[in-house]
């Protein structure tokens, strides 16, 4: 179903041309400066990958992948979701030592997302993988993780309100940390999505800690893949967008699942039958580097910052008609 918000008095700030020099502004700064706070090295990335290897990311268990047939070969490729894993068996495979890390563009097609004002078929971000040691998967280690990258966001937001008189910095100087349960705790009778937009609106910026487990209400905040993250160490980073009036997703991440992990949480998803697969079987086997990462949405944080109305503003897709045309008659111009 899509959805599309139309805030009341919207006028573009920038023409389509001074918008893509703007991108590729807050693109080059930003990156530059997460690749040195967290010391990752930039590598290049598949696009696709092999289905039987259980590389892609299963994101809430229920999406279609794009998959395609090559000539001259007997297995499909599958267009991927995102590079949770792929990172992991990269990080081994070049040769990184613990502390260093990796951080890619990847670019994929997610055929089943509801469009609105922030989701699109196409998806950018940049995805992000560190190795830590088995003592570093703690939530020390998280909290401190997302305090780095939190200063790299307000960094970049100050660079761009010097480069750009119409933006103002928004973001508070400290980013809250606030658990599912907790959420729950706090607003029983609200849904996860109200929850977010509560907490968010009253705090400015927030990581919602520990996503995919089951909560004191039998319901989990939000799916995650069993097989990446370990629930109790993940998040969200989350913050509140004026523009729109919602809490707005920049990055989802957490320290991935070990052996002991990954064992109990495909069970408790019903997923045992992954266990056989050669991403998963490695983990079990203890063949794999213990990591955290994540991903960082591309266009997400240049919507935000550039303080744009609608995804569609900052990277090319395919919308329908209907969107198109009320997005043009709302004074939004999409690429």
């Amino acid at each position: 179903m899509e959805q599309l918000i139309i805030p009341m008095g919207y006028h573009a700030d920038l023409n389509l041309h001074d918008t893509q020099v703007a991108i590729k502004t807050v693109k080059d700064f930003f990156q530059q400066t997460l690749a040195q706070k967290l010391n990752l090295l930039r590598v290049s990335a598949p696009v696709f990958v092999d289905p039987s290897s259980g590389l892609n990311d299963n994101l809430n268990g229920v999406e279609r992948p794009v998959s395609f047939d090559i000539k001259g070969q007997d297995q499909p490729a599958e267009i991927v979701h995102s590079l949770a894993k792929w990172k992991r068996y990269a990080l081994k495979k070049y040769g990184f030592s613990h502390g260093e890390g990796l951080y890619t563009d990847m670019v994929a097609i997610r055929r089943d997302e509801d469009l609105d004002n922030i989701h699109s078929v196409y998806v950018d971000q940049w995805d992000w993988e560190k190795i830590i040691s088995k003592e570093e998967r703690n939530m020390e280690t998280l909290i401190s993780t997302v305090r780095t990258i939190y200063s790299v966001l307000r960094k970049t937001e100050k660079y761009m309100a010097v480069q750009y008189d119409y933006i103002e910095e928004i973001l508070p100087r400290e980013i809250a940390f606030v658990s599912t349960q907790e959420l729950v705790d706090m607003y029983p009778e609200l849904t996860p999505k109200e929850r977010e937009y509560k907490i968010v609106k009253e705090k400015g910026a927030v990581f919602l800690m520990q996503v995919g487990k089951t909560l004191s209400n039998g319901e989990r905040h939000d799916g995650r893949a069993p097989d990446y993250d370990d629930w109790e160490l993940n998040g969200d980073i989350l913050v509140y967008y004026p523009v729109l009036d919602i809490a707005l997703e920049l990055s989802s991440m957490g320290i991935r699942v070990d052996e002991d992990t990954l064992d109990k949480q495909l069970t408790e998803a019903g997923c045992d039958d992954r266990r056989e697969l050669p991403f998963q079987k490695a983990v079990l086997n203890k063949e794999l580097p213990y990591t955290i990462g994540g991903g960082i949405g591309q266009s997400r944080i240049c919507m935000f910052f550039l303080r744009k109305a609608h995804i569609g503003e900052v990277h090319v897709s395919l919308w329908p008609e209907e969107i198109q045309e009320k997005a043009a008659q709302g004074g939004i111009p999409l690429l």
